[in-house]
């Protein structure tokens, strides 16, 4: 079941990710291609706040070609720990500040082709500050109920695999 790497060309050199083309054995003795994404580590973090609303995102998202509705989330700055990554996301794209933060588990959006690994945090937050967008983001703060975002889920709304994955998180944990 196991397959030994023979050989690794990188294709792709970015800000955020690498493409690697690996030639691998089979178990069997054949020799197979695998495209590999590497991607460093991202957290997400699901937010509820003292009158039991819950904080989400919106923004435009061009591998989508549309506006997504999110948990807010964000690489992981080299030597950054985990999460101090997830307060820091959580303060960049909404503004607010937790009261507690805790990991609920870690996800790995497409363990076929990508090594990016998220850390999911929930996060009991108080009223919001500033937020500090990166130059390049433009995000809307949206806050709902979980009725609410159990009918988004339902209906088909919901479509981001991290933020999917964060709110069967909270639902199962707490």
């Amino acid at each position: 079941m196991y397959e030994k790497t023979i050989g690794t060309r990188t294709v792709f050199e970015g800000r955020i990710l690498s493409l690697d083309v690996l030639e691998v054995e089979l178990a069997g003795g054949q020799t197979g291609t695998r495209e590999i994404i590497r991607h460093g580590p991202a957290v997400a973090v699901i937010a509820r706040r003292r009158d039991g609303r819950f904080v989400f995102i919106r923004q435009f998202r061009k591998a989508m070609e549309r506006i997504c509705f999110e948990v807010m989330a964000g690489n992981v700055e080299p030597g950054e720990a985990m999460e101090a990554a997830a307060i820091r996301e959580l303060r960049e794209e909404t503004g607010y500040e937790p009261d507690s933060i805790r990991l609920l588990s870690s996800t790995y959006p497409s363990v076929g082709y990508c090594t990016e690994r998220i850390d999911i945090f929930y996060a009991d937050v108080h009223e919001p500050g500033e937020t500090d967008f990166d130059l390049d983001e433009n995000i809307e703060t949206i806050l709902i109920t979980e009725q609410e975002m159990d009918s988004m889920i339902r209906a088909g709304k919901v479509q981001d695999a991290k933020t999917l994955a964060a709110w069967a998180l909270y639902k199962a944990r707490l």
